[in-house]
């Protein structure tokens, strides 16, 4: 069967099944992920491939690639944008078309009378180590004409992982017999060698590069032989460096064959007592539905909320009533939480953030400005 004659639909059983795993089930650096997506789906190695390879090809996958976890390897932030409506689309366009280090661009609207609301566009970004991430910001915002931003860097993690699929239907509440695990986010020196490798780890790949020798290639492309590849790679995996090896769903916009893998993107956000922010956040993460779970602090401009989290859906209302679970299940545990609410996203673009220091100094020479300022 050819890559055109392939079912490449979501809703086929042996493509649910093994988007069940590659989405978000592959943690860290795996010599042969492929083949582990096949163990862990029951689909046969060949079939796996040539299934992935179809909706990569039919844009049913929007990418495959090795993710990293940028927090330790650059200074990032959730970044908030309060922007003239006049200028709301063009600023879209540059964060998620011009910007590298932009990373989720996405316009989200709230209540009116919700403090934050005028903040409509919401970016992540990062900058790579030995660079100032609020000067970048501040580039961007002459750039599109912001008014204002407010920077979120994340304190914590406790949840990171973007399986749609295996989400479906879940049940309203379910969570985890034990606390989410606290991810830290100290950042990471790597040497030259760390770097190269890295760079190389991380690039996309194209549908004719799916095959069971996945990692020769990068390794020849890296000036590495295969063996120092992988003692590299499981290195920096080690270090928490790497996050999973993943196929990628558009998250709010339909595939060619018009399905919707998700209509909905919700952030909520939580007050949480100071001091508890850790407690509170591993409770929230260990939450089926949440896709991303942080300690950030939101500020006066959104009413100190300290605990935020994401969660996509088909329906609007079932991620309300999975919210509403997660509240009651906060009180229960004894949090007094003291403001919370929900931005609701539309228009997105989502794009790994460039974390490279060699990429960024030429972002900004091209531009007409020393990097050196920038630190």
């Amino acid at each position: 069967m050819s890559v055109l004659e392939t079912p490449v639909s979501v809703e086929d059983p042996i493509n649910a099944a093994i988007l069940r795993i590659s989405e978000d089930r592959i943690a860290g650096f795996l010599r042969d992920p492929l083949g582990a997506i096949a163990e862990q789906s029951g689909i046969d190695l060949q079939t796996t491939i040539d299934r992935i390879r179809a909706m990569l090809a039919s844009g049913t996958i929007r990418r495959v690639r090795q993710t990293l976890l940028a927090t330790n390897l650059a200074h990032g932030s959730l970044v908030a944008w309060q922007i003239p409506a006049d200028k709301l689309d063009a600023a879209f366009e540059y964060m998620s078309k011009v910007d590298p280090f932009s990373g989720h661009v996405v316009i989200r609207t709230a209540d009116a009378a919700t403090p934050g609301s005028q903040y409509r566009l919401w970016t992540t970004l990062k900058v790579p180590q030995g660079y100032a991430i609020a000067k970048h910001a501040e580039f961007l915002r002459e750039h599109v004409g912001a008014e204002a931003f407010r920077l979120m860097p994340a304190e914590k993690l406790f949840a990171l992982g973007v399986g749609h699929i295996r989400r479906r239907g879940m049940e309203l509440g379910s969570r985890a017999d034990v606390l989410a695990d606290t991810i830290h986010t100290n950042i990471v020196e790597l040497s030259q060698r760390d770097w190269r490798v890295l760079v190389t780890l991380k690039r996309e790949f194209e549908v004719d590069e799916l095959a069971p020798n996945l990692w020769d290639a990068r390794a020849s492309e890296a000036g590495v032989s295969l063996d120092e590849f992988y003692a590299v790679a499981e290195s920096l995996a080690e270090r928490r460096v790497i996050g999973r090896f993943s196929t990628f769903l558009e998250h709010v916009k339909a595939t060619p064959g018009n399905e919707r893998v998700t209509r909905y993107n919700a952030l909520f956000h939580w007050q949480v007592p100071v001091g508890r922010e850790i407690d509170a956040g591993r409770e929230v993460g260990r939450h089926h539905i949440m896709t991303h779970a942080y300690w950030r602090e939101g500020g006066p401009e959104f009413r100190n909320v300290n605990i935020m989290g994401v969660a996509h859906g088909l329906d609007k209302d079932v991620l309300l009533a999975h919210k509403a679970a997660i509240d009651e299940h906060l009180r229960e545990a004894g949090f007094d939480v003291g403001y919370t609410n929900v931005f609701w996203g539309g228009r997105s673009e989502i794009k790994p953030s460039e974390i490279s220091p060699f990429a960024y100094a030429e972002f900004h020479r091209a531009r007409g400005v020393d990097p050196e300022t920038l630190r």
